[in-house]
């Protein structure tokens, strides 16, 4: 007799957890040979909102973290999903990539968060600025996470699109929730695997798995939420987003032209794309009848 395989159910990643979705719905993608691949979780409303709370939460931890230290738990995610590598090719390959092409995208990956594991304490020096004044004062501009950030992850790729989207956002010190891809979904909780087995605090990362169509309106509106980042083409969701997004003025970033699979996914702009300049000014204190700093 022929063995029916059991499928795995992939479930969501809320605050350092693996919960089922509170909907209780689920949806079996399959590739184009029309096999079944997984059960995934359907995600609700809800679960948003609770990954939200987890971002906001885990937010003053993550962004009071040295730079260094963010750096350092970017390399280790780095060498947690090279251990996994054979597992995620395996996932690719069942998501109809080829074996070539499933090895490329996972080792680009793997690159690209020690890309960004290097710009961790970089950034702020090449992005910030000591500013000229004609005061007896020293300005500066340094960059700061704008705070929780919501992604709808690129929907053609599995991991690929994911990952890069993220990097550069805990990389700057904000903590996000990512919503995967709708028809390649196995990869991302998977991925969320490694994050919970690395050093990355519980709610930094939040990875719902879903419909794009259902939830997106959500990832906009919601008045917690600081930013979005918006990685597909579509001409009526942007719409949607910018005039949900209006509501609380929270910044909109488009990837909608980005290949991730080159290198213009790969630069320290996009970790800007999700920080706020924050100018201070600081008096030059005379010492000894003298001033500091001259």
């Amino acid at each position: 007799m022929t063995r029916l395989e059991v499928l795995k159910t992939y479930k969501i990643y809320i605050g350092g957890q693996f919960p089922r979705t509170e909907s209780g719905r689920y949806y079996t993608p399959k590739n184009k040979a029309g096999q079944a691949l997984a059960n995934v979780c359907l995600s609700s409303r809800k679960d948003f909102r609770e990954a939200v709370v987890a971002a906001r939460n885990a937010f003053g931890g993550w962004s009071a973290k040295a730079a260094f230290n963010r750096g350092q738990i970017l390399y280790r995610i780095a060498e947690m999903l090279e251990g996994r590598k054979a597992q995620f090719i395996d996932e690719l390959v069942k998501q109809d990539s080829t074996a070539k092409q499933a090895e490329e995208e996972v080792n680009t990956c793997i690159d690209r968060l020690i890309y960004y594991a290097g710009w961790c304490d970089k950034f702020q020096q090449v992005f910030g600025a000591v500013n000229p004044v004609a005061s007896s004062h020293f300005n500066f501009s340094v960059p700061e996470p704008t705070g929780v950030v919501a992604i709808i992850a690129a929907q053609q790729t599995s991991l690929l699109g994911l990952v890069s989207a993220i990097a550069p956002v805990i990389a700057g010190g904000n903590t996000c929730i990512v919503l995967a891809s709708e028809t390649k979904p196995l990869c991302a909780v998977t991925f969320a695997e490694v994050l919970n087995s690395s050093d990355v605090s519980g709610g930094v990362v939040n990875i719902l798995t879903g419909k794009p169509g259902e939830l997106v309106k959500y990832f906009a509106d919601h008045m917690d939420v600081n930013s979005i980042i918006y990685c597909e083409n579509d001409v009526e969701t942007k719409k949607l987003i910018k005039e949900k997004a209006s509501l609380n003025v929270k910044r909109v970033v488009l990837y909608d032209k980005v290949k991730w699979n080159t290198d213009e996914a790969e630069t320290p702009y996009f970790i800007m794309d999700t920080q706020e300049i924050k100018t201070t000014w600081h008096p030059i204190e005379n010492i000894g009848g003298a001033k500091a700093g001259y």
